[in-house]
């Protein structure tokens, strides 16, 4: 039990002490002890302790019996035992083992001739003892009257002042009244101590520090003591500060011999709750030691105390021991005594019980010495991280911690294991020896490190911190210990990365993919082969010049170099036009090296930004920025680049400019060397932004003007020849190293390649040019040729088997096609051919995302209507979806009409976005330019298209379209200027922090800037990772449909760990509207229980408190409610108490976390609950 009393006790005169010994001998000599063998021992308890009991009678030759509730059906214990029978039916699952008729009942009948009480429940019951005895039954304990004198609180601080031990201040008799409370709190002033008057394990024990916490604490305190011991007496004591908790084993006959087992340090405590326990006191005087064992045997002997018990004590700062109670039973931590005395207690209470005495069984107070240290750490089903919350629920994984110096007591510590919130959250106890406390301690950390548990969230991380404090490890420490070591609570999270992707792997298997599926196709059951690659480090590229000589040397050399530059787009662009952006850094990683070894004389590899970054997220469940400092690692050579949106950076909106500027920061840090910047609009300033982030970030500054129109054609005057020298000379006045024309919609003819590209060559002869195309119209190639010829530097290609269509055009293509003349790419045709074959086989890994699905080949039309490679694919399986396959045709006409309804526009995203909601909204209501036009006044038209006219993304070339922009806006407000200027800086420390307390994760500088640009995204997206683990470990087959029944695979988790899976079976529905889902594991049997999304939408639920909704209250832990505090229309204050949750016979006060007014009720009196289940909502 834990902390207690302090009052100062009277000694005994010289006579007194000789009358005590006098009454003590003519005790021992009026007894005739007669030994009787015991033959049959019932448990009346459960857990490992029963457990414990029972191996000591099987190793005494005694036969054994179990007693268990209904809800206990499945524990070990009941397993154990020879015989085991139901007791308390239909009582709650406390009483049950409260219920002493039932339990003499169950051993009368069945021959049991001795009653072990274990710790808690009836353990210190004086009226149970008694009742054994009456029964004919040995109670395997002191006598009953010495259990009723040390039980009753007020009668053993009597009889320990009687006995010379000092005390504490403290009421003689349990007090029946608050008043009473009132009282002593005033006479001694605070803090004081309520403690339970008929138990202890901390139940009951409340610490009141102030007058206004009096009233909740007492009421707390007998409720508590009233569940937990079927009595809610309590007696009242000064509290003293910062004591040391030491408890010393004792251990009598029936003879009047009583011999102590030296003492237990047991201050590392919360909640008044033993949580580590040490023997002996690590740095105890011995004078001191002394003291406090000659009391206790004094106090034993004053008593007549026979079997096992403790007698606890708090020593104060001075040194000074102040005696708390007597514990009538074994205690939980009788392990460490037992390790360090070699003295096994349970069997010294046996044949204690059956008439033995001490010194037959050789324990003699001058035999019995310390060897080493032992450390017991209690493992409970309960989180740290949120207060020690019980938690609840099904063991999936269990693992323990073994090997020398190391012992194990449990109980329901197995796979499949069932936590239930009616019991004590103990789960195994481990107890480490060891030649001194640093060797135990030692010992203790690797036992727990090996521990694997699933399931249940457990301690361990917090007990693991203990041990590696300096303080515990070389120091002395109070009952003060964790309060005063926040540090403590800094866990190391638990990775659990099998188990989580066992779960993930059984959701797919029952409720299909996670990410959205756009046509039903298989994905190829072949996998990519990976060509071979020459040993040794790649040779260098031109990312070796950037290194070495700056984005202004690399400038040079790319404009001196001979021949013809590609940039690939096969890991971004490409995957992005014709695989919904899908490919997963699984299928990139393999290759990644071989386009570093073969392929070194690229120009870069585009990679990353755009539309990957929040994909990568939210729908492939992987950290964009992982990707690329993963593909960096493998590819040293070929620089990287990334599309960054203007003051957009890779997102859809606009941002703070610190964010902009910090983004561009981190990516170059992490191995981002090109940064292609434009806008949708090729707005300036929006533009101008970009290139100074990425410029300030060192970064190669690429400024892409955005194509749209046709300059070879003379009628197409809004976005004529001079409109794009015009605009580059500005760029190129702002410092762009690279001048970058980007035709995202695949509309740079031939004819008009040759015209734009000379003009730009002549105009700025020493400048690099780049040039991107899409293939939609299928002249991409003779295009990007053109533009070569004409002066461009650089042009963007895909391999072969990801060109064409909306992508880029083909790699071999434009190889083969410059192969022996000045333009020669100095790529291996082979090489490509290799390159290709394995993007060829991994692109049938994602069928269901491919456009060839639906879309067969190219189309001309895109001179017309202008769509953007991505947008296509992507409006041609939406069309296909919604069943307008057939009316696609009239999708593209109505976009090309949107377009012109907006002022003729550059349609890269986010501006292609807005005339695609537009276009849909005119399909899908029928109407044409010209009612839209007339119309515009009445209609709800997307949110994209009005933000776009209040100047939100930019001002586009020509200004906005009239009158339609003044019909729509009315009186709405106009954006004037750059967006994103009128923003306040970004507080990246308070994002951190902000999301260090939602995640509860460590939390890094790319995490936070991921947060900025998505930010619920990003929370879906740590969220779905926190539930299914590192997914990306898993192939794409995997990842996309499940493992088939009795399929056997490999998943690695990092180099030198893999997983062997094997999937076995799905279950049958269950009441809960779950399937448990069976695999094999490394050789081991594993299930998961997975919530059939489909069935449970037919099944009633509790509703769950959602984290993002102010004022909706959950459930901190599994519980039953045993209180309401406020009912709905009540005014409320924050930090108001609203209801009182009871679970494992603790009872927690669920708080206001905001001021307001009680809407909603959604829980009622003795309801049990799950973790977060809604209490209540606040407004």
């Amino acid at each position: 039990m834990l902390y207690l009393r302090f009052v100062r006790g009277g000694g005994l005169s010289f006579l007194g002490l000789k009358r005590v010994s006098l009454l003590s001998h003519a005790y021992q000599s009026s007894q005739h002890i007669q030994y009787k063998p015991i033959k049959k021992v019932m448990v009346a308890n459960r857990g490992e302790i029963a457990i414990r009991v029972f191996r000591a009678c099987t190793e005494l030759g005694i036969r054994t019996v179990a007693v268990y509730s209904e809800q206990d059906t499945g524990q070990m214990h009941r397993q154990k035992a020879d015989e085991a029978y139901l007791i308390g039916k239909g009582l709650p699952p406390v009483a049950a083992y409260l219920h002493i008729p039932d339990i003499i009942k169950v051993a009368k009948e069945n021959g049991v001739d001795a009653i072990h009480p274990g710790y808690g429940f009836l353990s210190e019951r004086s009226d149970f003892a008694q009742a054994c005895n009456d029964a004919g039954v040995r109670f395997i304990g002191p006598s009953p009257e010495v259990v009723r004198k040390m039980g009753d609180k007020v009668e053993a601080r009597a009889i320990a002042i009687n006995a010379g031990v000092p005390v504490v201040p403290g009421t003689n008799a349990p007090i029946s009244a608050l008043t009473e409370a009132q009282e002593f709190s005033n006479k001694y002033s605070l803090p004081i101590i309520f403690k339970a008057a008929y138990g202890g394990g901390g139940r009951g024990m409340r610490v009141v520090r102030s007058y206004e916490e009096l009233e909740e604490n007492y009421t707390r305190a007998y409720s508590e003591a009233l569940a937990a011991f079927g009595n809610g007496a309590l007696f009242v004591e000064k509290f003293i500060e910062r004591p040391r908790h030491i408890e010393v084993q004792i251990l009598g006959d029936k003879f009047g011999n009583v011999v102590h087992l030296y003492e237990r340090d047991c201050s590392i405590q919360r909640r008044h709750q033993k949580v580590v326990e040490i023997a002996p006191a690590a740095q105890l005087e011995p004078q001191l030691r002394n003291r406090l064992t000659s009391d206790a045997v004094k106090l034993a002997k004053q008593v007549g105390y026979e079997n096992a018990g403790t007698v606890e004590f708090l020593v104060d700062k001075h040194g000074k021991h102040y005696f708390i109670e007597v514990n009538s039973r074994l205690q939980v931590e009788h392990t460490v005594t037992e390790e360090i005395t070699d003295v096994d207690l349970v069997h010294a209470q046996i044949h204690v019980a059956e008439g033995r005495s001490l010194p037959d069984l050789g324990l003699k107070q001058d035999s019995i010495r310390i060897n080493g240290c032992a450390i017991q750490c209690r493992v409970t089903t309960e989180d740290p991280a949120r207060g020690f919350q019980p938690d609840t629920g099904r063991i999936e994984v269990f693992r323990s911690g073994e090997g020398m110096g190391i012992r194990l007591d449990s109980a329901s510590a197995f796979q499949g294991a069932v936590i239930s919130p009616h019991y004590d959250s103990l789960l195994v106890k481990v107890i480490a020896h060891g030649k001194d406390h640093q060797t135990a301690a030692s010992k203790m950390s690797r036992a727990l490190a090996e521990f694997r548990i699933r399931g249940v969230k457990t301690n361990i991380p917090f007990l693991q911190n203990v041990l590696s404090n300096d303080q515990f490890l070389h120091d002395t420490v109070d009952t003060q210990f964790i309060d005063e070591n926040p540090d403590l609570f800094n866990l190391k999270p638990v990775q659990n990365r099998a188990q989580k992707l066992l779960h993930y792997l059984g959701h797919v298997m029952v409720n299909g993919p996670t990410t959205p599926i756009p046509v039903k196709a298989k994905a190829s059951s072949v996998d990519p082969v990976v060509p071979l690659n020459p040993l040794g480090d790649p040779p260098k590229g031109l990312r070796d010049v950037l290194l070495r000589e700056g984005p202004e040397g690399f400038a040079r050399a790319v404009r001196r170099n001979k021949g013809l530059l590609l940039m690939d787009t096969t890991f971004r662009d490409a995957h992005q036009s014709l695989l919904a952006t899908r490919v997963r850094t699984h299928d990139l990683k393999p290759i990644a090296p071989f386009v570093s070894h073969n392929f070194s004389n690229l120009f870069s590899m585009e990679n990353w930004g755009g539309a990957t970054f929040d994909v990568s997220m939210r729908f492939l469940y992987e950290c964009p920025w992982r990707r690329l400092q993963e593909l960096r690692c493998l590819v040293p050579n070929v620089p990287f680049q990334m599309l960054l949106r203007g003051a957009n950076a890779v997102g859809y909106t606009n941002y703070p400019d610190n964010a902009v500027f910090k983004f561009c920061e981190v990516a170059k840090e992490n191995g981002m060397d090109i940064f292609r910047v434009f806008d949708s609009l090729n707005y300036l300033p929006n533009m101008i932004l970009g290139m100074e982030a990425a410029g300030q970030a060192g970064g190669v500054v690429e400024a892409a003007i955005s194509y749209t129109g046709d300059v070879s054609d003379p009628s197409r005057t809004k976005y004529s020849l001079d409109y794009y020298i015009k605009l580059a000379e500005e760029l190129v006045k702002a410092g762009t190293h690279i001048l970058c024309i980007k035709d995202m919609a695949g509309l740079l003819k031939p004819n008009a390649s040759a015209l734009l590209i000379k003009a730009l060559r002549d105009r700025f002869p020493d400048l690099p040019i780049h040039v991107h195309t899409h293939d939609t119209a299928g002249a991409g190639v003779a295009s990007m040729l053109a533009c070569a010829e004409a002066g461009a530097d650089i042009v963007d290609v895909a391999v072969d088997s990801m060109s064409g269509m909306t992508s880029q055009p083909s790699m071999g293509a434009i190889v083969a096609c410059t192969k022996g003349t000045d333009l020669d790419t100095g790529i291996a045709l082979e090489k490509v051919f290799d390159y290709s074959e394995y993007w060829e086989v991994t692109r049938g890994l994602y069928a269901a995302f491919d456009c060839t699905a639906t879309m067969k080949s190219g189309n001309a039309d895109v001179y017309e209507n202008e769509i953007p490679g991505g947008q296509y694919t992507n409006l041609h399986f939406q069309a296909h979806s919604m069943g307008l396959g057939n009316k696609f045709k009239q999708v593209k006409k109505s976009y090309a009409e949107a377009n012109k309804l907006l002022g003729d526009l550059i349609k890269v995203t986010p501006s292609s976005k807005i005339v695609g909601d537009l276009a849909q909204f005119m399909v899908q209501n029928g109407l044409s330019r010209q009612e839209v036009e007339e119309q515009a006044d009445e209609l709800s038209l997307p949110l994209s298209v009005v933000e776009y006219l209040q100047g939100y993304i930019g001002v586009p070339h020509g200004g906005f379209p009239e009158p339609l922009r003044s019909k729509v806006l009315k009186d709405l407000p106009r954006m004037e200027g750059r967006p994103g200027a009128s923003l306040p800086p970004l507080d990246f420390e308070a994002l951190e922090k902000q999301l260090k307390e939602k995640h509860r994760d460590e939390v890094t500088p790319e995490d936070v800037l991921s947060a900025a640009m998505y930010p619920k995204v990003f929370d879906e997206f740590k969220e779905f990772t926190s539930q299914f683990g590192p997914v990306e470990c898993l192939n794409t087959r995997l990842f996309l449909e499940g493992p088939k029944i009795a399929e056997e695979f490999k998943v690695e988790l990092e180099r030198g760990k893999t997983l062997h899976i094997k999937a076995l079976a799905l279950g049958d529905l269950n009441q809960a509207g779950q399937r448990q889902v069976f695999f094999e594991l490394n050789g081991q049997l594993r299930s998961v229980l997975v919530k059939d999304t489909v069935a449970m939408k037919d099944l009633h639920f509790h509703p769950k408190a959602l984290k993002d909704v102010k004022g909706q209250v959950g459930a901190p832990m599994p519980g039953k409610v045993i209180d309401l505090k406020v009912k709905e229309g009540d005014p409320i204050e924050k930090g108001r108490p609203l209801c009182v949750l009871s679970a494992m016979k603790m009872e927690t006060v669920v708080n206001s976390p905001m001021s307001g007014t009680v809407k909603k009720i959604y829980v009622k009196t003795d309801m049990s609950l799950e973790g977060d289940d809604l209490i209540l909502e606040i407004e």
